[in-house]
């Protein structure tokens, strides 16, 4: 029982508070004997699942629709982008043997599955009847990540990819902004957690694509995680799988191109680390597995029944109304035990009740986001929950948000670059927009990265680049990132 608990503040030590949250909250285990894969236990599977149904549900509502393809993907698949291959072949896990067989060719496990896709796009699109085609999928990514961190990066990991396909490039890039509003509806307004999506520097954007736009949240160790991106392929993969239609007018052309890849591993992962505290877990209800927990609180065995007859039937009225509920029933843990259980893991909302509570027709609410207590008449229980679900998101917006903002600050000299990333900032500061000039920042800052500009943003003229004096084209964000 004495180790149940976190024993380091988030503030100070977040590797190791972050690590012991992943276990000790039952969200993985790390036991597993194969480096870089985790084994998802059931708290946190039910958070991913709802991560995933949040998702899937905005897809499906601007009209895309589920496929499966298979996991493995052929090395000629993979040859026909130059780009693509190049950025990924050398994370790519091979199938070589079947049984005692060698096989014939090497089978890829799926890195991203573009190639995958667009090869049978070329048999599905025939004509501009037949688009647009938004197709999406929700799998396990395979790649050979040689420093791995659960949930934020590893050999196996979770998201989902929509891969979509338009007559002109004016549609692709609505679709753009599509995917970017899609990640604000589930990112910010179901879970609380704060971002910039910005367009990478050419250098930086997924191999293949004409651009790359991505969504940045910050870790309280301030690096900054990539939780989400969309790409603009314009016509290279169409090209390359030869992924062509008929136009109204009987003239035959490429598809113009889009994938989008929700990072739900690392969404996960910024839903630990953005709301955690140095009890544990900090869940919204939209992905608690449990939103409501009720403890009953007797101490003589004739107040038992009453407490527990009480404590059922506010369960059953929660649970009428659509609510997770449970009774936590358990005879071998004390009260204080259990208070501890389920703060560790998150729990919104916890109900107290004992023979004072049966006795006054009250209940004693705690919520977990403030800590705070609330005694309110029982006939008050479903518009009090009510009430809460939406204060308790509110509240880790606006604390997520006020530590996000915080923690972007402008430079305008090497110095104060330098100064700002060593401790833990996300810097605004004007850019020259050589990468000759990124990669020397990010050399003499340890790992200073340019992430991008804002998604509207206009070259001009912005004074002098920060890092290297020269003329300035753009104002960019930096930050050191996993």
């Amino acid at each position: 029982m004495s180790t149940l608990g976190i024993t380091v503040k988030k503030s100070e030590d977040f590797s190791e508070w972050y690590s012991q949250v992943l276990v000790k909250a039952g969200l993985v285990d790390l036991r597993y004997n194969v480096q870089g894969f985790i084994v998802h236990r059931p708290w946190l599977m039910r958070i991913i699942k709802a991560i995933y149904r949040f998702f899937e549900e905005e897809l499906e509502k601007t009209g895309h629709e589920p496929v499966l393809f298979p996991l493995v993907i052929p090395e000629e698949n993979f040859e026909k982008e130059k780009e693509h291959v190049e950025g990924f072949k050398p994370e790519v896990f091979w199938v070589t043997e079947a049984g005692d067989e060698k096989l014939e060719r090497r089978l890829a496990l799926r890195p991203t599955s573009e190639t995958a896709f667009y090869y049978m796009y070329s048999y599905w699109i025939e004509s501009y009847r037949d688009l647009p085609l938004k197709l999406y999928q929700s799998v396990s990514v395979y790649r050979n990540e040689s420093n791995t961190r659960p949930l934020i990066r590893g050999r196996e990991f979770l998201w989902i990819e929509a891969h979509d396909a338009f007559a002109t490039h004016e549609e692709a890039l609505r679709q753009v902004r599509e995917d970017m509003e899609n990640s604000r509806k589930v990112i910010w307004e179901k879970l609380g957690i704060p971002f910039l999506f910005l367009r990478r520097p050419p250098w930086d954007k997924f191999a293949g694509a004409e651009d790359t736009y991505a969504a940045d949240t910050l870790l309280p160790d301030g690096r900054v995680l990539q939780i989400s991106s969309t790409h603009d392929l314009g016509q290279r993969f169409a090209k390359a799988f030869n992924v062509t239609f008929l136009d109204k007018n009987g003239q035959r052309k490429y598809v113009w191109q889009t994938c989008y890849g929700p990072g739900v591993w690392r969404i996960a992962a910024a839903l630990i680390a953005v709301h955690g505290d140095d009890k544990g877990l900090v869940l919204p209800f939209s992905v608690a597995p449990i939103q409501v927990v009720i403890i009953p609180i007797y101490y003589r065995e004739n107040d038992r029944e009453l407490v527990l007859a009480k404590a059922r039937e506010a369960a059953e009225r929660l649970s009428g109304k659509g609510y997770r509920v449970r009774v936590d029933d358990r005879e071998e843990y004390t009260p204080g035990w259990k208070f501890n259980d389920w703060e560790l893991k998150g729990v919104p909302v916890r109900i107290e009740i004992g023979r004072r509570e049966v006795e006054s027709r009250t209940l004693t609410l705690f919520r977990r986001d403030t800590g705070e207590r609330l005694r309110v008449p029982e006939d008050d229980l479903i518009p009090t929950v009510q009430r809460l679900e939406v204060e308790i998101l509110e509240n880790l917006k606006r604390r997520a948000d006020e530590f996000f903002r915080s923690r972007i600050k402008e430079a305008k000299t090497r110095e104060e670059v330098a100064t700002a990333l060593r401790s833990g900032y996300i810097v605004k500061m004007p850019f020259c927009g050589r990468e000759e000039c990124a990669m020397d920042l990010k050399e003499s800052t340890d790992g200073g990265k340019v992430r991008g500009t804002e998604i509207d943003f206009q070259e001009g003229d912005y004074g002098k680049c920060a890092w290297c004096g020269r003329p300035a084209r753009q104002v960019v964000y930096v930050a050191k990132s996993y």
